[in-house]
């Protein structure tokens, strides 16, 4: 009897520790990549085409096989979304990715989740899925800056590091991100700064860690509301109201707003120098927009840290306008699109833009 009694205890702790250290298939955790095309899945005509090639070409099937290593660290399947270039990317292709993602992420097998993507637009839908996606599980947006072909590709140690932070424990909670170049930015602050080098995407208030060797190591958690702390979900969005930038340099005139506001847009980006400067020649436009309805969102399309101050570039308060706080020309876009689903206040929407 005793002996019976013993055998069956062994067994069970045997069990329990095959169970604890993986080896019944059960200690990596499981992340789903979700293919969108871009650079990352791109091939170029010769090994020395690093900056020539033509994106969106590998399937995500070719892509996991050509990291086997993740398989180390990760259960890992893979998903086609899309197979398109990332400056082709539409709202609606947004609202598809963002729901995709949320419905991954409700289920118990799935522990994290990867979205390859082109670097034109990575800012953007990370920025997105960072404001509707509630979930505590990590998200990761990778890129490349080479094709797979280059002999510089940059995109295969990206991804594993991309798998290595959407499996880890110590990653959730802190909102979507974007890893390349072993850097764990977020993508509420992260931007593309530069076209041509692999260190292309920059924080202005710096990453929140690095990726080395299969190991995260964190400096910062993101301040902003985000992913579990949103007011916004992606379950309660149908679509995306039209909001355009309008770029102001030197000699600026108002042809692009009054077409923008002809066009059924909700809300103009003014993309302006500075502290979101507005010429004295719009001023009266961007009035008579705002007594139409269409709401005035003042950015600045300084490079790396366009910093707006409500009323310190203009009396946003009397015109009614709003300030996009340190959101470039795109985020905020992104940011007033989503917003605009659920209010069309200006104090409400101001508050959004500082929140978030």
């Amino acid at each position: 009897m005793f002996r019976k009694t013993f055998a069956k205890w062994a067994l069970v702790m045997a069990s329990a520790m095959l169970l604890s250290h993986g080896a019944l298939g059960q200690g990596k955790p499981n992340v789903v990549i979700l293919a969108t095309g871009g650079t990352i899945a791109g091939a170029g005509a010769d090994v020395t085409n690093s900056a020539t090639y033509q994106a969106a070409k590998v399937p995500v099937d070719k892509l996991i096989a050509s990291v086997p290593q993740m398989a180390n660290v990760a259960n890992v399947r893979g998903e086609q979304i899309f197979q398109i270039g990332s400056e082709s990317l539409r709202n609606d292709n947004l609202m598809t990715l963002g729901k995709r993602v949320s419905a991954l992420v409700k289920q118990n097998d799935v522990d994290g989740i990867v979205i390859t993507h082109g670097t034109d637009t990575t800012e953007e839908t990370a920025y997105f899925l960072n404001l509707v996606v509630k979930t505590e599980k990590p998200i990761v947006v990778v890129a490349s800056m080479r094709p797979g072909t280059a002999m510089s590709a940059d995109g295969t140690l990206n991804l594993y590091n991309a798998v290595v932070v959407a499996g880890s424990k110590d990653a959730r909670g802190r909102g979507t991100f974007v890893v390349m170049n072993d850097e764990i930015n977020s993508g509420r602050d992260v931007s593309k700064m530069v076209n041509i080098r692999p260190e292309a995407f920059k924080s202005p208030w710096g990453a929140l860690g690095m990726v080395v060797e299969g190991k995260n190591y964190w400096f910062r958690k993101l301040d902003k509301r985000h992913t579990t702390n949103s007011e916004f979900d992606i379950d309660k969005i149908d679509a995306l109201p039209l909001v355009e930038i309008a770029y102001a340099g030197g000699n600026v005139n108002d042809t692009a707003y009054r077409a923008f506001a002809n066009a059924g847009a909700k809300a103009i980006i003014h993309a302006g120098p500075g502290n979101g400067s507005v010429a004295a020649t719009l001023v009266p436009v961007l009035q008579e927009l705002r007594g139409k309805g269409l709401h005035i969102i003042r950015s600045s399309h300084v490079n790396a840290g366009g910093f707006v101050l409500r009323n310190g570039e203009q009396p946003d308060d009397k015109y009614d306008w709003i300030v996009a706080h340190d959101l470039n020309p795109q985020k905020a876009r992104i940011l007033a699109s989503v917003a605009l689903t659920a209010t069309g206040d200006t104090k409400e929407l101001q508050r959004i833009f500082m929140e978030y």
